[in-house]
């Protein structure tokens, strides 16, 4: 009984390994054939079965045989669309472009032109790496826009170009947080001319309260980090960011840090005066009597 069932066992594999290999030739025959209209008829079958590498193949080959000719159209479309299905957005991009370039006046050239933009927006990537691929997307999606200002995927390529600006917002804030965080004197000082840039270059960013107050943070801890000469005039900028914050976001759920920043700046603005006092006072003590009575009269 054993022995019959290793020998079933055999049996079954052996069919299986030549069912296998009867499909594999008879699309190697199919690829093969100059029987063009039963191989489009099959690349069809196989893109609407999801059989998407084998219906590239086919695709492929026949975008050579069908060069010129009406059908080609139905091939580039097809093609790319095979592409995206495949999550090649490089490719896909590609053949969406050739076909807006070649069919501008088909009926699908809206559609194509939208998935081409749609593609790099896929391709766009993670925050923390390079956007490159985020603002190409932005300058296709936008290009789109102008074109077909009326178009059914108008508002939709508007809320991708959104999506897009947030993750650009988020990269520059955290870059801008970043200065802060590495703790010199300088990196505060960068920190605050960062999120300036930030809120300049995306004045409706979600970050806005949270930078205005960690650009009163950063001054203040630049400041608190200067010469003594300098502070005065350093932590008075930090008083003026500190005024505009409270202008801008009256209840910020920053507001009780900030107030203490304030509070400390303006303690360090004394600090810094009496400092000044006691070089001024230094200095003329140091100054000969004739110095000293000459710079009297002429002052």
């Amino acid at each position: 009984m054993f022995k019959n069932r290793r020998i079933a066992a055999w049996i079954a594999g052996v069919f299986l390994v030549v069912m296998v290999a009867g499909c594999k030739s008879r699309f190697e025959k199919l690829r093969a054939s100059n029987n063009i209209a039963q191989k489009y008829q099959e690349a069809l079958k196989y893109y609407n079965k999801k059989k998407y590498s084998k219906a590239l193949i086919l695709f492929d080959d026949l975008a050579q045989r069908y060069r010129g000719q009406a059908e080609a159209e139905d091939l580039y479309y097809y093609g790319a669309y095979t592409n995206y299905h495949l999550r090649d957005y490089t490719s896909a991009r590609f053949y969406f472009k050739q076909f807006t370039d070649t069919y501008p006046n088909s009926a699908r050239a809206e559609e194509c032109r939208y998935m081409g933009a749609y593609c790099y927006y896929l391709e766009s990537p993670k925050v923390g790496l390079d956007q490159e691929y985020t603002y190409r997307a932005i300058e296709a999606l936008q290009l789109f826009i102008n074109l077909y200002p009326d178009g059914e995927r108008a508002q939709e390529a508007a809320g991708l170009i959104d999506d897009l600006r947030d993750k650009l917002e988020t990269k520059a804030f955290n870059n801008a947080k970043l200065y802060l965080d590495m703790g010199l004197q300088d990196d505060y000082r960068a920190a605050v001319i960062a999120f300036d840039n930030v809120l300049s270059e995306f004045p409706d960013t979600k970050y806005a309260e949270e930078m205005e107050f960690l650009s009163v943070k950063a001054q203040y801890l630049y400041a608190e980090q200067s010469h003594p000469r300098r502070q005065e005039e350093r932590y008075g900028k930090a008083l003026d960011l500190y005024a505009n914050f409270v202008a801008d976001y009256p209840e910020s759920r920053f507001r009780k840090e900030a107030d203490q920043l304030k509070l400390d700046a303006e303690k360090g603005v004394e600090q810094a005066q009496k400092y000044t006092a006691q070089v001024a006072a230094a200095t003329t003590n140091a100054q000969p009597k004739e110095t000293v009575e000459a710079t009297e009269t002429t002052n």
